[in-house]
């Protein structure tokens, strides 16, 4: 008689390989503002600028830049001013990193809260996939405002007619950082000291990324490995967008989208198989 009920929610560990069971997720969106809401208190509470902190950091990373690789460095910015390049350059990947480095501590930092009631598991990557947007958000309404400011001190910046590809960039930004952290996060329930690595990974990636120099300036053999890079063709597309500095990397981001998909599946089938057991390995 028990086998024949029917149940409005059922809990089962026998998941498809592929199944993201997004409806699910859907349903618990507002667990999703919750943990955003939760990132963002523990993130600048008992700070004494808080949220202005979205503003420092990109001033404070554009004017750094600026000062060693435009001043010192001297590395051309394609005819911009520098702190401009910098800061749309850092827009994306500031995005990305963030979304690699929170989403790869998932299982690891939430072993507590997953081990005593169940919730879609899914839904903690993507709260911080969300909350890494806020800041995102926050540096292109600066970089926006720069543009019109340097605008009318009379420098030349004629952004592109390709202004709508900037959604879709900044949506495989969040695809790829989750893909990448979610790998990641699956990989550190077994292995913890792959965890140190990822800083060091970040940076390293940073500067395969063209952010602080420019490809025009690069020989064509080492355009060609640098565009390689998933990263390379949405930030160099982000700029060609928003400043209308080099070109639109159409061959590259078809690489990049390819790219970005096939580590999204890894990843939700990595999600999915690590899901099942984790709180038997943390």
């Amino acid at each position: 008689m028990i086998n024949n009920q029917k149940w409005d929610v059922e809990i089962t560990s026998q998941k498809k390989w592929y199944e993201l069971n997004l409806s699910e997720v859907f349903r618990y969106r507002d667990l999703i503002f919750l943990f955003v809401k939760r990132s963002f208190n523990s993130q600048y509470k008992q700070t004494i600028l808080g949220p202005l902190w979205f503003v420092i950091n990109p001033l404070l990373t554009s004017v750094v830049s600026t000062l060693i690789f435009g001043n010192i460095a001297g590395i051309k910015s394609d005819g911009v001013p520098y702190f401009l390049f910098y800061l749309v350059g850092y827009t994306l990947w500031n995005y990305f990193s963030t979304c690699v480095s929170t989403t790869s501590s998932t299982f690891i930092s939430n072993a507590n809260i997953m081990g005593k009631v169940y919730f879609p598991r899914l839904t903690m990557p993507i709260s911080s996939v969300i909350f890494a947007a806020i800041n995102m958000i926050v540096i292109f309404l600066m970089s926006i405002i720069a543009i019109v400011a340097y605008d009318l001190n009379g420098a030349s910046i004629m952004p592109s007619s390709h202004l709508w590809v900037i959604p879709f960039l900044m949506i495989q930004t969040a695809v790829l950082g989750l893909a990448v952290g979610i790998i990641i996060s699956a990989m550190t329930t077994k292995y913890r000291d792959l965890a140190i690595l990822v800083s060091f990974g970040l940076n390293l990636w940073m500067y395969l990324t063209p952010i602080v120099y420019p490809v025009s300036n690069m020989s064509e053999n080492a355009r060609k490995v640098i565009m390689l890079n998933p990263m390379s063709a949405i930030v160099q597309n982000y700029k060609y967008a928003l400043l209308g500095i080099g070109d639109l990397e159409v061959g590259s981001w078809i690489l990049s989208i390819i790219v970005t998909i096939v580590l999204f599946a890894i990843g939700v089938i990595l999600f999915n198989q690590v899901e099942k057991t984790f709180m038997d390995t943390v």
